[in-house]
């Protein structure tokens, strides 16, 4: 039974008209409640209101300042600049509008109702139509992979690896296992002819299937026409849905957690180790990844 404030104040007050004391009071309720007791402090002000000739329990009415943040403009240019830029921080929207922190918080949370997952601000609920966007890739994507005859060649997909640490790598699995990783150079953009090309050296009979996410970088036009040129077949992607990458909830998370806390000598040498985990993964587990 969960009792509330005013439930304490009336016990408090037939104390009083009773005639005991605070102490006296206290002690009833540690007797009773236990940890669920009122402070001591509490105990001896509500007595002292008493003394003075109080007699209702509620909270009186304060009468605050109108809010001057959390309002419809404002909530409108929040909502349009996360839609324009999904990485949007607080510390942007505050240098751009002029409200502090808390308002920003409750017009993201309260009014807007999105949460941050994977840097994109993404709907904590997501409409009829994106759900069933979700669902028809998600279908499409199960049929698109679902070999009826051995003759068939074997789908290959392509996720590009985030850089861990200092060192970043392009990992390249498909649905029956790793196929290769290729080293990047450090301190140096992604050279995606390097990666394209020695795909292509390592799987020379395979079509190769893209999947990665909507970042700008991978969905610019050079970048597109590149792949085309390369007869790399592209994936698309859900909006909102960056939990439908299988690198991002079952390949990555599972290597690191092995690599996790280890020191490697050079960039070389984790290189070598992460060639070493993944390859150690048996292909029913690949398959798993793509059945669930």
């Amino acid at each position: 039974m969960e009792i509330s404030r005013e439930n304490f104040r009336a016990m408090i007050f037939y104390d009083y008209k009773c005639n005991l004391t605070p102490k006296q009071c206290i002690d009833r309720f540690h007797l009773a409640f236990g940890d669920e007791a009122p402070s001591n402090r509490t105990v001896y002000n509500w007595f002292a209101e008493f003394q003075r000739g109080r007699t209702f329990l509620c909270d009186e009415f304060r009468e605050g300042c109108p809010s001057t943040s959390v309002v419809a403009t404002n909530v409108d240019a929040v909502r349009e600049m996360i839609e324009r830029d999904r990485h949007m921080t607080y510390r942007k929207i505050q240098a751009s509008l002029g409200i502090d922190m808390k308002a920003i918080h409750t017009i993201l949370h309260d009014h807007l109702s999105v949460r941050k997952l994977c840097s994109r601000w993404i709907s904590h609920n997501l409409t009829e139509a994106q759900k069933q966007t979700r669902v028809k890739w998600s279908k499409e994507r199960l049929k698109k992979f679902n070999r009826i005859s051995q003759n068939e060649p074997k789908p290959t997909k392509v996720v590009c690896s985030r850089n861990a640490a200092k060192q970043m790598i392009a990992c390249f699995f498909s649905y029956t296992g790793h196929v290769a990783t290729v080293a990047l150079e450090d301190r140096k953009t992604v050279n995606l002819p390097k990666v394209i090309n020695e795909l292509h050296r390592t799987n020379r009979n395979r079509r190769i299937i893209l999947h990665h996410d909507n970042a700008s970088c991978h969905t610019a036009r050079q970048t597109v026409n590149f792949l085309s040129s390369k007869n790399v077949e592209l994936m698309t992607q859900c909006s909102y849905s960056p939990d439908l990458s299988s690198n991002d909830f079952f390949s990555f998370p599972n290597i690191k957690k092995k690599m996790r806390g280890e020191q490697f000598e050079s960039p070389k040498a984790a290189v070598e180790t992460f060639r070493t985990l993944i390859s150690e993964v048996r292909a029913s587990e690949w398959k798993k990844c793509f059945e669930n």
